[in-house]
């Protein structure tokens, strides 16, 4: 961390929530929270980047706190900015779309189907409530969601679809869908048996890398801070990229450091160091 700069106009932190920012159970630690703030407060540049939707993220958003800004959702589909009092139809208020890229998942759909019958499909496009093959586990999704027959789950507008599977461990599902030819997609499964699957060439870092841009600040000025496959990109993308501690072997394997778990105000420790 050393070769970032401090807390400021010049420093960009891209923070993933569930497992980084928030415990597993949704919770937020005061510790965190209070990191973020001051590193706002002194004007570092706080983008979240999110594999959650839109209405998910915006939820977390309202808990931390945080003042109009941007932040990227879908593992970098969706690029928006939160400006209270906004009202963009089909989009979840205090929203507005930025930046999007969608993909038609109907090949992914019949391969999951069947290698993965029982698993449970979402897909969800920019705008409007997203389509379900069946009702997911109670507290799992937030949002409107209207169940869909298979055979009209898909569509161009898609910007993620998601494979859950809950008789199934994160690895059980990993082994299912090892070796299934899901080509053309970028897909990354989570700390549970939740598979995320996004528009070729679309990941956290390359939604990332448009607002370095924009915010013409070189890559060396960037801290990425995650702790699932979906962070990967991102991590080996930043100038300095850390791995939350309870990270997989291969995320660790992405980032430069690592920092102590989730429950352990692993991402406040981070932040301290720079402010």
């Amino acid at each position: 961390m050393s070769s970032l700069p401090g807390a400021g106009p010049e420093l960009l932190v891209a923070l993933d929530l569930d497992g980084t920012t928030i415990r597993h159970d949704t919770s937020l630690s005061p510790r965190v929270a209070d990191a973020i703030h001051a590193h706002l407060a002194v004007g570092s540049r706080v983008v979240i980047a999110t594999g959650r939707g839109i209405d998910a993220m915006m939820l977390v958003a309202d808990q931390l706190r945080l003042p109009d800004g941007v932040a990227i959702c879908a593992n970098g589909a969706i690029t928006l900015s939160r400006e209270a009092g906004v009202a963009e139809p089909g989009i979840y208020p205090g929203a507005r779309l930025l930046d999007y890229t969608t993909f038609n998942p109907a090949a992914e759909i019949d391969i999951i189907r069947t290698h993965v019958p029982e698993a449970l499909l979402a897909v969800e496009p920019a705008r409007g409530p997203r389509r379900l093959s069946a009702p997911f586990p109670d507290g799992e999704l937030v949002g409107h969601s209207v169940i869909t027959p298979a055979a009209k789950l898909a569509g161009d507008d898609a910007t993620r679809l998601t494979v859950r599977a809950p008789s199934l461990s994160a690895q059980e599902l990993q082994d299912r869908i090892d070796g299934l030819g899901l080509d053309g997609v970028e897909y990354a499964v989570g700390w549970t048996a939740w598979l995320d699957i996004s528009p070729y060439g679309v990941s956290k870092a390359s939604a990332l890398e448009k607002l370095r841009q924009e915010f013409s600040l070189p890559t060396s000025n960037v801290l990425a801070v995650g702790d699932g496959e979906n962070d990967i990109e991102m991590l080996g993308w930043a100038g300095t990229g850390i791995s939350m501690g309870d990270a997989s072997p291969k995320v660790h394997g992405s980032a430069d450091a690592q920092t102590a778990p989730v429950d352990e105000d692993g991402l406040a420790i981070v932040l301290e160091r720079l402010l």
